[in-house]
């Protein structure tokens, strides 16, 4: 008998299965990625070449879309216009090209820093919170144990609108509408869910022997949680805060509904950009791109830590 054979390995891809999939991870990059692109060139056309058909692929580009999302314009009669002294930045210019001046700056930086403060004030909290219970869950006995897990659990799935209302009651009764601080602990209190149940399958997975030698060095049962548990969660610990900012970042029912001014975030206020004779797209989509950048630039630090927490104990020995 011949020694080869015709059995393939369970671990090891064919070379057809490698192009297969390889083809599949391009379509899909494709799919996802040409709308992001298509936002991101639509920031940089004129209000015409934004609504032009057929779309424009070949286009002079124009900052006037991040003008018009950063400045508030008002539109006056070319008399008006004449009588004006000469612009003297090329906002200006670019401006009263369209027959406006600028009255002065929007809203959407404030906003912009709303959703900064929210997001990762609520992150912080939410997988601060979901670790120690998790650890609470992992290392010591608690009555009811997977009662009260599929109990966290359930707050997930229930949809938010089935509570908006009786959390916007409470919340004008406590004063908490329109804060940073009412936002962050409604964030916070969806968040923390995913956050116990992913926290405790990385905590589950670490060896209780690293503790126990800790404890009998004369470490206290915090010190060891803070020395030796939380250096070997740190992969979890980045993948959990990644899908909590994500839902913090992108939330905008709860955002629309408990904010109108002083703590509103960029959701619910990109959509209220008005121009002249319609929605000002280039001033939207310049919105939308600069709304994408932190999560990014966020998840691409983050990115190793959030391939091994995916994958953490997928392997087992």
């Amino acid at each position: 008998m011949s020694g080869r054979t015709g059995a393939h390995s369970v671990v090891e891809p064919s070379p057809l299965t490698r192009r297969i999939a390889g083809a599949l991870v391009i379509c899909y990059a494709l799919i996802a990625i040409v709308p992001l692109l298509w936002i991101f060139v639509t920031g940089f056309k004129t209000p015409p070449d934004s609504i032009a058909y057929p779309p424009k692929m070949m286009f002079t580009p124009s900052l006037e879309g991040y003008v018009n999302l950063f400045t508030t314009r008002s539109r006056q009669s070319p008399e008006y216009m004449a009588s004006l002294p000469p612009a003297e930045t090329w906002y200006d210019r670019l401006a009263r090209s369209r027959n406006m001046v600028i009255a002065g700056p929007s809203k959407y930086g404030q906003r912009f820093v709303n959703s900064l403060v929210v997001a990762f004030g609520s992150t912080i909290l939410a997988v601060s919170l979901g670790t120690l219970t998790a650890y609470a869950f992992s290392r010591f006995r608690v009555p009811l144990a997977d009662d009260l897990m599929f109990f966290i659990l359930s707050t997930r799935m229930m949809p938010p609108i089935a509570v908006a209302i009786p959390i916007y009651l409470m919340y004008r009764s406590l004063g908490l509408s329109d804060t940073w601080l009412g936002m962050i602990l409604l964030y916070t209190a969806v968040n923390v869910s995913l956050a116990v149940w992913l926290m405790k399958g990385f905590i589950d997975e670490i060896p209780r022997e690293y503790e126990e030698a800790a404890l009998i060095d004369g470490y206290t049962r915090l010190q060891a949680f803070y020395k030796v548990v939380l250096p070997q969660a740190a992969t979890g610990i980045a993948a959990t805060a990644i899908f909590c900012l994500i839902f913090a970042w992108n939330e905008y029912a709860f955002a629309a509904l408990l904010t109108s001014g002083n703590a509103q975030t960029a959701p619910p206020f990109i959509p209220t950009i008005i121009g002249e004779g319609g929605l000002d797209w280039p001033a939207v989509a310049a919105g939308a791109s600069l709304f994408l950048l932190p999560i990014v630039v966020f998840t691409v630090i983050l990115r190793k830590h959030l391939l091994r927490g995916i994958t953490f104990g997928a392997v087992r020995k």
